[in-house]
């Protein structure tokens, strides 16, 4: 009896541990007041979707968006609110959700982000019109 408890448990491990997706590459890039994020991957099981989280250096991880799983497995994000903030450092993860509700995170890619100062005066000049 011991023996199919241990041998299930295991067979449960295997299944846990091979769940989501494998990443090839993680990157981003800051670009004309944007952080563009991009990734493949050699193989996805079991995928929900993908969702892009970043946080500054000292904050909390917070939700930008969800990406569904794609044919070609390759993937792009742009972050358009990165130039709403003056933070110079973004940190931005992966969270790999499975369709079972299970998820696992990529590492974390620092980049560094420097918005103009024109940008963000047209940003303040757009976000006045509507007030």
């Amino acid at each position: 009896m011991k023996t199919k408890l241990i041998i299930s448990f295991l067979l449960l491990s295997v299944a846990v541990a091979f769940a989501g997706a494998e990443l090839l590459k993680f990157n981003a890039r800051s670009q004309n007041g944007n952080v563009i994020i991009s990734w493949q991957t050699s193989s996805e099981t079991n995928l929900k979707h993908f969702v892009v989280e970043r946080k500054t250096v000292n904050g909390s991880f917070i939700e930008l968006g969800i990406v569904e799983p794609k044919i070609d497995r390759n993937y792009e994000f742009v972050d358009q609110s990165a130039y709403k903030s003056a933070d110079k450092l973004y940190i931005y993860r992966l969270k790999i959700v499975d369709n079972d509700g299970t998820f696992s995170y990529s590492s974390e890619i620092a980049v560094p982000h420097n918005v103009s100062n024109v940008t963000k005066r047209t940003w303040g000049s757009i976000k006045a019109l509507f007030r």
